[in-house]
């Protein structure tokens, strides 16, 4: 799996810090870290709807304040909006019906989060989430290791309700280096049994601040070894926050990216990453 294409594919006007995406039947969901809406945009027509996920939703909401929807998934019919939890403020997860966008559910995880911390030896403030998975059975939450001490960690958790009945299995891994700095986890999806993800290295050592992107790559997991299977550089300037599947046949799979420009504009360019099996 050496091989790879990355092209610019569209840009989405009206979208700004894309941390996520879910593509589906030629549209894409998104989301943003710095609103309080899911973004439903139509690839044929150029559309982009916006769908409020609260009372007084916004755009562009200051740093300090904002929820910070950095991971989402879906499961049948249901998207899963997860906040970062690296503010006391980023711990909602907001359950959205996929065809009628409605909000079904939002929860406060902060005892989830908390145990997830205490479990994975992570401090509170090298604490970060920004990827989802849900199979039916299993969520796995990816802990980006941009902190202090590079905790990148993929959470297995098996529970009824994830706000209080769980069990927490945590993986830590520790991976590649670009221009000396550690990449960290940004986002990963589940195909087949396989987990494609990822990682950025931006020259920070806080999960709050922004530094300076030095590139980004992709990799795999085996889920059932929880084993990496490999790791590949993409670029050295971008920072890819979303990760979709696209399409796959038996010598290649396609994938869309986000890429988070760290900016107040509303744009977001959509990349699309062939990889040769």
């Amino acid at each position: 799996m050496e091989k790879f294409q990355l092209t610019l594919l569209f840009k989405i006007i009206g979208l700004g810090s894309a941390s996520g995406l879910i593509y589906q039947d030629n549209t894409i969901f998104a989301i943003g870290d710095n609103s309080s809406y899911l973004y439903e945009y139509h690839i044929d027509s150029n559309k982009l709807e916006r769908h409020a996920l609260a009372e007084n939703s916004e755009e562009n909401i200051p740093k300090s304040i904002k929820p910070d929807f950095e991971a989402i998934t879906k499961y049948q019919d249901s998207l899963y909006l997860f906040g970062s939890g690296s503010t006391v403020n980023r711990t909602i997860m907001v359950q959205v019906d996929a065809k009628s966008k409605n909000v079904i559910k939002s929860q406060d995880l902060s005892d989830l989060y908390l145990a997830m911390q205490s479990f994975g030896k992570i401090a509170e403030e090298d604490f970060n989430l920004e990827g989802a998975i849900f199979n039916g059975e299993t969520w796995f939450l990816f802990n980006r290791g941009n902190g202090k001490t590079n905790k990148n960690i993929v959470f297995s958790i098996d529970g009824k309700n994830l706000a209080n009945e769980f069990r927490i299995v945590a993986n830590e891994y520790k991976l590649p280096k670009i221009k000396g700095i550690r990449t960290s986890f940004t986002d990963a999806i589940l195909v087949d049994d396989k987990i494609y993800f990822l990682a950025t290295a931006e020259n920070t050592d806080s999960t709050y601040n922004d530094g300076e992107v030095l590139g980004s790559i992709v990799g795999r997991i085996d889920v059932k070894k929880m084993k990496i299977d490999f790791t590949k550089k993409i670029t050295d300037t971008q920072k890819f926050e979303g990760i979709t599947l696209f399409k796959k046949s038996e010598k290649e799979i396609e994938f869309l990216l986000c890429e988070d420009n760290d900016t107040e504009v509303l744009e977001s360019n959509i990349y699309k990453l062939v990889i040769s099996k």
